[in-house]
């Protein structure tokens, strides 16, 4: 089969996750991309960018269209030549613009969380990362429905959670280890972007008591800074900088991925989250994961209880302590995390790719009426 791919916000796990599938499908991929900076913008124009790009494609032939939660299909289906509009879609959530946390935006923007659900609507099939991320979205957007003075929709939101399906994203060809863990002195890994919603203040507010503590440990943060990243990396920079092996951006996935194979411990104090790829990727490598009981990461690591703590900075200093100093404890967390790595080395892409395909060919056979 021929796929037309539009993704309006081509990096990060947007990027990934095309690429990764592409990588191992037996289908035949057309992509349609655009720059992953400015991503409002990029909300407003793609629909009608793509759907004139697309339209100097006259010879070009294709039997589905994949894009991503950034696209407004509704208006690209509007503008797109016809033959291309009648075409089957599925749309990938890997996030949305409704459930984003309040207290990290001056003012919600509502006029993109109705392009989501507008981009739902017009689809044939949506895909989400997680079973978090579907029943967030769908029972916020029923109460977003309600807030409208008539005509509130309800019956089209019932219709299209029919046409939904649970869709992981797919990891790198990381090999499933089980290794020695240093829990004398770990080496811990935080990776996020650098930003309030993944709540760096109450991570680094642990490490500063561990540190006072005297608790050994070696530490490295990664992920996207920006020219507006909250001033405690710089303090935490210098207040633990004789814990420090790696500090800011990896050049590569590639490099993140072998710093994995080096750290024991992977720390999360995220307040946003729908599936935890990071975290899944650091699992798959050999880490034992320290995630906060809420989001997606209990459906991630499937409840383990010892992979788990409140969510708390207070919580998160017990678990590390329960790791480091209570044997029965740390035995049954590597259970656990061999556990989860058994389940998630499925998601690899080398399995999961042909899965995938085939829900294509499926809707392209059997097209909803």
């Amino acid at each position: 089969m021929n796929i037309l791919a539009l993704e309006p916000y081509y990096g990060g796990s947007h990027r990934a996750f095309l690429d990764g599938w592409i990588a191992a499908s037996r289908h035949t991929w057309t992509c349609l991309t655009l720059p992953a900076h400015h991503w409002k913008w990029r909300m407003r124009h793609a629909a009608i960018t793509f759907a004139e790009e697309i339209a100097n494609r006259r010879d070009d032939h294709f039997d589905l269209i994949f894009c991503s939660d950034m696209l407004n299909l509704a208006v690209f289906r509007g503008l797109a030549p016809p033959h291309i509009a009648r075409l089957p879609v599925v749309v990938y959530f890997h996030e949305n613009q409704l459930t984003y946390p309040d207290a990290y935006r001056t003012q919600r923007d509502y006029h993109y969380a109705f392009d989501n659900f507008q981009t739902l609507l017009a689809a044939d099939q949506a895909w989400f990362n997680s079973s978090y991320h579907c029943n967030e979205f769908f029972e916020q957007c029923r109460a977003f429905l309600k807030k409208f003075p008539d005509y509130t929709l309800e019956d089209r939101l019932d219709h299209a959670y029919e046409q939904t399906i649970v869709a992981s994203p797919g990891l790198p060809e990381i090999t499933c280890q089980q290794r020695e863990l240093n829990f004398h002195c770990p080496h811990i890994v935080w990776a996020a972007r650098w930003e309030k919603d993944k709540n760096p203040e109450g991570f680094f507010q642990a490490l500063y008591q561990l540190k006072e503590g005297g608790f050994p440990f070696r530490l490295s943060i990664v992920g996207e800074s920006f020219r507006d990243s909250p001033p405690i990396f710089n303090e935490a920079r210098e207040v633990l900088a004789d814990h420090v092996k790696q500090w800011g951006f990896l050049p590569s996935h590639d490099d993140y991925l072998r710093l994995l194979t080096t750290s024991d411990i992977f720390v999360s104090t995220a307040e946003h989250e729908f599936f935890g790829i990071s975290a899944a990727e650091a699992i798959l490598a050999g880490n034992l994961p320290v995630l906060p009981r809420r989001l997606a990461y209990p459906e991630l690591v499937d409840d383990q209880p010892n992979l788990l703590y409140d969510g708390t900075t207070a919580g998160l200093i017990a678990h590390l302590h329960a790791l480091w100093e209570v044997d029965a404890f740390q035995q049954a967390a590597r259970h656990q995390q061999s556990l989860v790595a058994q389940k998630l080395d499925r998601l690899r892409w080398s399995q999961l790719a042909s899965v995938y395909d085939e829900r294509l060919a499926s809707l392209v056979e059997n097209p909803r009426s």
